[in-house]
């Protein structure tokens, strides 16, 4: 099941990241480039280390400049973000590419390689809602609501699982068909952002 693969590669991701806990640590990714566990691995780091940007820049004593700077790395991580996610919708086109949908097929309201996101956004929340739980410094309520909320977690990730597994087999037996939209970001394109293009 693509989800179970999902999964496993999202965990190793997250604890090989926190062996050393640096945002700047260079990826080791253990697969080779042209498989889908390498993009499943890349895109769960691209996450992993934009979790720790985005705690970092919510610092309220940050100073301003160096706020900025982490604004336009986050800006720039997701971009990369979303170019993985589309090689991943990339690959799921290929793999399906051969199977003819039947009449009155339906289409997804998210591409597969959105659930993947998903996937990997809740395996973070996972984790640091865990960590949360096993917090010596904190007070027995703190302690109680979280783990309410990781078992909450736990268990949408279970249904988001399902989803996508459903989901995949149903292109390949054709009661659905994929198609993907490129994500437009206009922001961080300087013929599109007009604070870019009329400073010129």
């Amino acid at each position: 099941m693509m989800s179970t693969l999902c999964n496993k590669i999202f965990q190793d991701v997250i604890n090989d990241y926190h062996v050393h806990n640096q945002i700047d640590h260079p990826i080791e990714n253990p697969y080779t480039g042209d498989t889908i566990e390498h993009l499943l691995y890349l895109k769960c780091w691209i996450d992993t280390v934009q979790w720790h940007m985005e705690d970092v820049v919510r610092n309220p004593e940050i100073n301003p400049a160096e706020g900025l700077h982490w604004k336009r790395r986050i800006d720039g991580s997701n971009q990369e973000r979303t170019d993985v996610v589309e090689y991943i919708d990339s690959f799921f086109l290929e793999k399906f590419a051969g199977i003819q949908p039947v009449e009155n097929a339906k289409i997804n309201s998210e591409s597969p390689a959105w659930v993947v996101d998903r996937l990997s956004i809740l395996a973070l929340k996972v984790y640091h809602m865990k960590e949360e739980t096993l917090r010596q410094d904190a007070n027995p309520s703190h302690i109680q609501a979280c783990t309410d909320k990781l078992n909450i977690l736990l268990n949408q990730r279970t249904d988001l699982s399902n989803s996508l597994d459903e989901l995949l087999a149903d292109i390949e037996s054709g009661q659905k068909y994929m198609k993907v939209y490129k994500q437009m970001k206009m922001y961080n394109d300087p013929s599109l952002n007009p604070v870019l293009y009329q400073n010129k």
